[in-house]
């Protein structure tokens, strides 16, 4: 492991591992890199607070900064909340959550997991009927004040589970799209509207470049 790569890992360890992208990341891992291999400022993460800054700038040997304005404020400790009678089963929230504290079903009302939820607030904008909110749960406590290494460390094995199970979940839909590809292609010479070679060459080119591109993906999918 390189120098940077230990720094990286130490600055993520010292995040809080909301994966809220307050920061303008897309998740608390990218925010350390970023810092870490392109001096990408220390005071972008609200959920961190005053504390975050200094365990950040304490790691980089920079001097801590107030936090960015931009980003946020630092705040209470708080989860999300769903309106039952307000509900529709739309499953956005679901797709949203960084930590799949969110349960339910499509057309089904949907419940949040106190404990699992981080307050990232990513469920909050994409519900189209406004039934979340948050409520605060740590009282006056703030930053790393009302969050703690353990739920810090929890958070973000259940973030790694949530990561995995979306790649899983592409590459079942990629694999489904070469066999269909692939099933198409050996069905081309049986068709019986494809009776003219012209016709049926250019409708092989069009089904193998849908393949190949099925492939690529798979490929990519398989190497991400």
């Amino acid at each position: 492991m390189s120098a940077l790569e230990r720094l990286a890992r130490q600055l993520d360890d010292a995040l809080p591992q909301t994966q809220c992208q307050r920061c303008g990341y897309p998740d608390c891992a990218h925010y350390a890199d970023a810092i870490a291999r392109e001096g990408a400022a220390i005071n972008r993460c609200p959920p961190g607070g005053a504390e975050g800054i200094a365990r950040l700038a304490a790691l980089c040997g920079r001097e801590p900064a107030p936090l960015d304005p931009d980003c946020g404020v630092e705040q209470a400790r708080s989860v999300a909340w769903i309106d039952e009678d307000w509900c529709i089963g739309c499953t956005l929230c679901i797709k949203a959550c960084p930590v799949d504290a969110i349960v339910g079903t499509h057309k089904r009302m949907h419940t949040v997991l106190e404990a699992e939820c981080t307050g990232c607030e990513l469920c909050i904008p994409v519900c189209p009927v406004d039934c979340i909110r948050l409520e605060n749960i740590s009282g006056a406590a703030t930053g790393w004040a009302a969050w703690s290494s353990e739920q810090a460390e929890r958070s973000r094995r259940r973030y790694a589970a949530h990561r995995e199970r979306l790649a899983h979940e592409e590459r079942a839909r990629v694999e489904r799209h070469v066999a269909e590809a692939e099933a198409k292609l050996a069905d081309l010479p049986g068709h019986s509207r494809l009776t003219d070679p012209a016709v049926l060459e250019k409708k092989r080119a069009v089904v193998e470049a849908a393949l190949a591109r099925a492939r690529a993906r798979l490929e990519g999918v398989k190497n991400a």
